[in-house]
């Protein structure tokens, strides 16, 4: 059996599954994060390791198996941090998640030294505070006494990797989440790590996701309950493995969305997918030689997940699920009602870590309901243009399949349908999306399956919502109001942001 382990935003998703993929059980351990004014986005990498504990000795007695019939693990986890670790690998301060964008002043120090096109035309991606490199630099310019301890950095699943095996190693979608990573040569930059001023040591060595990493330490073996020399399959970023999850290896698979606390539009292609506008990125895909293009939001569950938090009092009876189904028939966009969800600055497609959300349009009528459509309907509008930024790149997206937390939701993934202009399916594997991914990544890296096309029979559509194309219409039209928005806010988020 192979153990799986998707470390995401709130907690760690892990599953049990057979050989083959099948899954047999789930468990999730949540842990904390630190949000604060400033974009400060921070967690305690120590609680990932012990979410990874707790989850793997709660899967062995859930399913009553013996930890000898463990064959693998495998892990996959959140992208663009930086976990900066002492010469005894230990962190010397919090891991700054994906979500920090304090490092605006080394962001306009890279796009100085090396060109925003030049950049991109390198990495697949633009240079921006959401990634490692520039978080770095950051704690180098303003933490000078920690980051004179630092001899290694990795991300999330590399330092789950290392307490598992011992070995510090990333894989090749993570690394390409970095923007130190060199796409076309496949491997670290010598151009970028110049214009960041940073040693090219502390980055650790780079594998492909199916390359078994080591064995589990006997120390690993005491704290998870699983037998020692387990074999540990290095895994990749839940981006890409999102899209083993969701059954996309290919290209004739088709696009998906995962609808998590950020969320993203992906596919499979060939080759790496340059947008004109910069509005997407490129990350190397867990399936050797191939790529995700991916066009990732800040704030999609999270934007729902916050106006929930906020409509409905802590006493009050109700929970997210009745909010949304209050939503289903309620007037956003068409009542004139928009929200920008902007809440954690913007990736796809603005890039503007100085956005902010807003309720734009609203009137003393309005509530609950209507705030909650409108968020639904926001997040579906940002995702449009990112759809339209693929297509105008060459891409066809005819079909979109979701996975992550907000797939449950019939009311959601009928809107996204609606403004999209095409059907949206639900997949019967929804939030073990990332975990089936690393699953099949450890099946193919420990040779229990021939190729990654067998994560394609793993997961079935439950679900299809097909888009009323008068709505559609509507929403298009409507689109172009959200984009003025935006447009019009822009400056004042500038000014906003300049104090």
């Amino acid at each position: 059996m192979i153990i799986a382990h998707d470390l995401g935003t709130t907690a760690n998703k892990a599953s049990l599954h057979h050989e083959d993929g099948r899954l047999v059980s789930a468990v999730t351990v949540g842990y904390g994060v630190h949000f604060a004014a400033g974009g400060v986005a921070e967690q305690n990498p120590d609680d990932w390791w012990n979410g990874v504990v707790e989850a793997t000795r709660a899967l062995l007695a859930r399913a009553g198996v013996s930890p000898a019939d463990v064959t693998g693990v495998s892990v996959s986890g959140q992208m663009m941090g930086a976990v900066l670790l002492d010469a005894g690998y230990q962190p010397v301060r919090p891991a700054i998640i994906w979500a920090d964008t304090r490092s605006t002043a080394q962001t306009a120090q890279l796009e100085e030294a090396i060109g925003k096109e030049r950049a991109y035309s390198l990495l697949g991606h633009r240079i921006n505070p959401t990634y490692t490199l520039e978080k770095v630099m950051w704690v180098r310019d303003n933490e000078p006494d920690v980051f004179a301890r630092v001899r290694h950095l990795c991300v999330a699943k590399d330092f789950v990797v290392h307490r598992l095996t011992g070995r510090l190693a990333t894989d090749r979608s993570d690394a390409s989440a970095t923007n130190a990573y060199d796409q076309q040569r496949g491997e670290w930059s010598p151009e970028m790590l110049a214009a960041a001023r940073l040693d090219a040591s502390l980055f650790p060595e780079i594998l492909d996701s199916t390359a078994v990493v080591g064995t589990l330490t006997a120390e690993a073996a005491r704290a998870t309950g699983l037998a020692p020399g387990t074999r540990v399959v290095m895994g990749g970023g839940d981006g890409p493995i999102a899209a083993v999850g969701a059954g996309i290896v290919a290209p004739e698979d088709g696009g998906y969305v995962c609808l998590g606390t950020s969320s993203w539009i992906s596919f499979a292609s060939n080759t790496p997918v340059y947008d004109s506008q910069m509005r997407t990125m490129t990350f190397d895909n867990v399936v050797p030689g191939s790529f995700v293009p991916t066009a990732t939001m800040q704030a999609g569950g999270a934007s729902l997940q916050w106006v929930a938090e906020l409509l409905t009092p802590p006493e009050a009876d109700r929970n997210l699920s009745a909010l949304v189904a209050d939503a289903s028939t309620a007037k956003g966009a068409t009542g004139g009602l928009y929200f920008l969800p902007y809440l954690l600055g913007e990736r796809s497609p603005h890039w503007n870590p100085d956005a902010s959300g807003a309720f734009v349009g609203i009137d003393r009528h309005h509530g609950r309901p209507e705030m909650t459509r409108a968020v639904l309907e926001g997040v579906a509008f940002n995702l449009l243009t990112c759809i339209q930024a693929f297509r105008e790149s060459g891409a066809t997206l005819d079909r979109i399949d979701a996975i992550g937390g907000g797939a449950a939701s019939d009311v959601w993934l009928q809107v996204l349908a609606d403004v999209w202009g095409v059907p949206v399916r639900r997949r019967s594997i929804v939030e073990e999306a990332n975990s089936l991914g690393a699953a099949v990544t450890a099946a193919v890296g420990l040779g229990l399956v021939d190729d990654f096309g067998a994560a394609r029979g793993l997961s079935e559509v439950t679900g299809e919502f097909a888009p009323d194309l008068a709505r559609h219409r509507d929403y298009l039209v409507r689109h172009e109001t959200f984009l003025d928005a935006y447009s019009r806010l822009e400056p004042w988020f500038s000014h906003r942001a300049g104090g």
